[in-house]
């Protein structure tokens, strides 16, 4: 028995190893592409379903695509409804690898060739970096998977010996809920149901477990997978964690589902059993309650995301979005989570300076400023400081520069802030309040502009303004000495006006550089910001 258990840990091992190399290169190849897919395409729950089934089926992971999302929507690049979808759809892309298993792997037994296709992706590895290196990685994730199957498949080839029916619990209710227990457990411990499901594939193609069992075991894989999520959000924002409960919920009803529906069609699995072999039987199974706990939840996502929001209420709907460190594992996502919260501070500060230049000359919410946004701003700093950026990727080195810049002109934003004292001084006149006036509207949340709109409106106004201000500082040099101005108020309103425009000059590279941020992140829907 230890002769065959210790091959077949290995197996299970090598599996283990080839799909997390595979898995990383695959989401690091994908990287932009899948954040893009996230961000622009969820717009719906319907589509959340199928851009989250078809990352999981491209990165074979979908406990990495649960926290990514969960990691999106702490970082605000989702909102939770959406999010939802792409949970519905990750289990769906699930079921890829057990039919590739089953199809692939039983079928034409591709350990050997594995072995052929593992030297060759050992040499990229050592000879070539960039691509072709990534391109190494996958291939050699993607041998050890089936040199790793194999093994299993040769070790476990005698387990119905020693795993005969009386040590195994019955197919009735009692022994499918303890099956379905195992395989939570196995899907804990290996920290992936994909894994968990070829196991067990293995172990049914060997006989030691019936098709009930094994059914039922995959049924507890569902609920086993959601357990990276909930690790993954210990100490995140009240979205993660509403997030992560909603997978946890999502697949408890699922399992629900799945439990009835095994009893009522295990004679019709027996069937197909017999018609196409018990592997491609179960895999047809765990696809089938997957689709079917989708079609159930999909149509009443919005109440269902009402129920968990109640469950888990957002203490407060105006602090900054999460800066997730898990997100620092890969440069294009921490990003986004960076330009959100850059995007939350930025809104805050113009809308202050809305306020305070518009008619009422509310100065509460600028003089609040400094306490409220410069933490948030050397939060961000910092997180940005301890983003690692790859060499090859000139795309995400334009992005962070540019990201750097608008933490720059926000910093100076806030630095200008502390001047209030212009702002009098500027209503005081006609001829300097209508820019005033013109540019509080800009930055008013009512004009529902985003950055990089009120960024174009400022830089087709610059030459406007800045003629009206050298006119008015010629009229005040004459006026000053014709005795009309005293040399003290020519100095302050000149030194208001120069304010004021250094303050736009920052707001109009402020939005041209979210542009660029925006173009590169894949980000041209970033919502309107709000007050």
């Amino acid at each position: 028995m230890m002769a065959q258990a210790l091959p077949a840990l290995g197996g299970i091992g090598l599996f283990l190893l080839g799909m997390k190399i595979m898995t990383d290169a695959l989401r690091e190849a994908a990287g932009a592409g899948l954040r893009r897919l996230l961000a622009r395409f969820t717009t719906t729950p319907l589509r959340g379903v199928a851009s989250g089934a078809l990352t999981t089926a491209v990165i074979q992971s979908s406990s990495a695509t649960t926290v990514m999302t969960v990691g999106f929507v702490g970082a605000g690049l989702l909102s939770f409804p959406h999010a939802l979808g792409v949970i519905y759809g990750a289990n769906i892309g699930t079921t890829v690898t057990g039919w590739i298993v089953s199809l692939v792997g039983f079928k034409l037994r591709l350990g050997t060739v594995a072995m052929g296709l593992l030297f060759m992706a050992s040499l990229a590895l050592l000879l070539t970096e960039g691509r072709m290196a990534r391109l190494g990685r996958i291939a050699a994730g993607f041998s050890l998977l089936f040199i790793g199957l194999d093994m299993m498949q040769d070790s476990m080839s005698g387990a119905g010996g020693w795993l005969h029916p009386d040590r195994m619990p019955g197919d009735g209710i009692g022994g499918v809920l303890v099956m379905a227990f195992v395989g939570l457990a196995m899907t804990v411990v290996m920290q992936s149901s994909s894994a968990a499901v070829a196991v067990v594939l293995v172990l049914l193609d060997s006989g030691a477990l019936t098709l009930m069992h094994a059914a039922a075991a995959v049924i507890g894989m569902n609920l086993g997978t959601t357990f990276t999520a909930l690790l993954a959000v210990l100490g995140g924002s009240r979205a993660m964690q509403q997030t992560a409960a909603a997978n946890l919920l999502f697949n408890f009803g699922t399992m629900l589902i799945a439990f009835p529906l095994l009893m009522i069609s295990a004679g019709t699995l027996q069937d197909i059993a017999m018609r196409t072999g018990a592997d491609t039987a179960l895999v047809l199974f765990h696809t089938a309650f997957n689709l079917l706990g989708t079609a159930v939840f999909l149509p009443f996502t919005d109440r269902f995301a009402g129920l968990v929001a109640r469950l888990l209420p957002e203490p407060s709907a105006t602090t900054p979005p999460e800066l997730d460190d898990r997100l620092l594992s890969d440069e294009g996502a921490a990003m986004q989570a960076a330009h959100s919260v850059l995007h939350w501070a930025a809104r805050d500060v113009l809308n202050a300076y809305s306020a305070a230049l518009g008619p009422d000359r509310d100065l509460r919410r600028l003089s609040a400023l400094e306490p409220r946004v410069v933490p948030v701003l050397d939060q961000l700093k910092d997180y940005l400081a301890r983003i690692v950026l790859p060499r090859d990727k000139p795309d995400e080195a334009a992005t962070y520069a540019a990201l750097m810049h608008q933490v720059d002109h926000l910093t100076r934003l806030l630095e200008q802030s502390s001047r209030r004292s212009f702002i009098p001084i500027l209503t005081a006149r006609p001829v300097t309040l209508r820019p005033v006036r013109w540019f509080a509207r800009c930055m008013s949340p009512e004009k529902d502009l985003s950055l990089f709109g009120i960024g174009t409106r400022l830089a087709r106004m610059s030459g406007v303004i800045d003629g009206r201000f050298r006119r008015q500082r010629r009229a005040l040099l004459l006026g000053e000495h014709a005795g009309i101005y005293s040399v003290q108020d020519t100095f302050d309103t000149t030194d208001a006006m120069r304010w004021l425009a250094r303050i736009m000059h920052n707001v109009q590279r402020l939005g041209e550089y979210d542009q660029t941020v925006q173009n590169k992140l894949g980000r041209t829907d970033m919502p309107a910001p709000q007050s």
